[in-house]
């Protein structure tokens, strides 16, 4: 089963879906009482944006084994795609109770909560992903935006910056410096900030709000 299975997802890593899903079903045929095969067709279906059977696949996954950790992950994954959120914080808690402690578990985890507004419950499950995946940019961003939310706005921009480090065209980062600049009052570096953020994303609403508003704040100043 095991060279079947890693040559299945393989496949499906490849793109060859098709191939890939009717190796998984000889899998679930050979070993229907084996939570594995479920759980890898329910991958494959969800990459295949198959949601529906996908769910039955992970639900049937975790029926043959409640502690099937990546099966869990895997509904939680889904339910965060449906923005079901309460779900998926559900299924994604018991991955990380079951041993599934990953970085992208922590990570999913951590959004689920922010986006039901929890932003302090979220925070420890940012830190967590960022600690275990240092180098992915949208965990580091994620993170300073939580810190950001949380009035941590010193260690924000410390972040803010580490992600420039990785990405100087990062336009949200540039935006996100700009907001902090201006409650530290400092208008003029706040400015710099949203038209970089312009310069790289010229469509940036937000960043052009920002600069328009400290803009006009500047010409009364004078």
């Amino acid at each position: 089963m095991k060279d079947k299975l890693q040559q299945a997802i393989a496949l499906m890593q490849n793109s060859k879906l098709d191939k890939a899903a009717a190796l998984f079903a000889e899998i679930i045929e050979e070993h229907p009482n084996d939570p594995v095969g479920y759980t890898n067709f329910g991958n494959l279906l969800l990459h295949m944006q198959d949601a529906e059977r996908a769910q039955r696949f992970f639900e049937k996954a975790i029926e043959l084994d409640p502690y099937a950790a990546t099966a869990h992950y895997g509904l939680g994954n889904l339910y965060y795609e449906q923005s079901l959120y309460a779900k998926a914080q559900k299924h994604l808690q018991t991955a990380i109770e079951y041993g599934l402690m990953e970085a992208d578990t922590y990570y999913l985890l951590g959004m689920t909560l922010q986006h039901q507004k929890y932003h302090k419950l979220a925070l420890p499950y940012l830190l967590r992903a960022v600690e275990l995946n240092p180098d992915d940019e949208e965990f580091l961003f994620q993170y300073g935006l939580s810190l950001a939310q949380c009035e941590h706005l010193k260690e924000a921009e410390e972040i803010f910056y580490k992600v420039l480090q990785k990405n100087d065209n990062h336009s949200d980062a540039y935006y996100n410096l700009g907001v902090i600049a201006l409650y530290d009052e400092q208008p003029e570096k706040a400015l710099e900030h949203f038209e970089e953020a312009l310069r790289i994303q010229p469509d940036h609403v937000l960043a052009a709000n920002g600069r328009k508003r400290v803009t006009a704040y500047l010409h009364e100043r004078q």
